[in-house]
């Protein structure tokens, strides 16, 4: 997880689910991917709670909106030799 100062806009505005993951994908390979296009806040890829194995999808948070809107501009994304799913996180 990458944390730094507190942004302005509300973080579901900022917020991008990332889906179609290869389930190689890790935390610093999606935030490595991303971060060309700003600065995270935070990025995880979900993982099984008890088995632990990627369930495939994740989520980036930029600092700024318009970071955000900038990733969302150079779709499509390709992570670890996948093309993934990008879209505004509606929850």
């Amino acid at each position: 997880m990458c944390k730094s100062e507190s942004p302005k806009e509300p973080e579901q505005v900022r917020k991008l689910f990332i889906g179609r993951l290869s389930f190689e994908t890790t935390n610093e390979s999606l935030r490595s991917h991303f971060e060309q296009w700003g600065t995270l806040m935070d990025c995880l890829v979900m993982s099984d709670p008890n088995t632990k194995p990627s369930r495939g999808f994740g989520f980036v948070t930029y600092a700024t909106v318009e970071e955000m809107e900038a990733a969302m501009n150079t779709r499509p994304h390709e992570v670890d030799g996948r093309v993934v799913s990008s879209q505004r996180d509606n929850s």
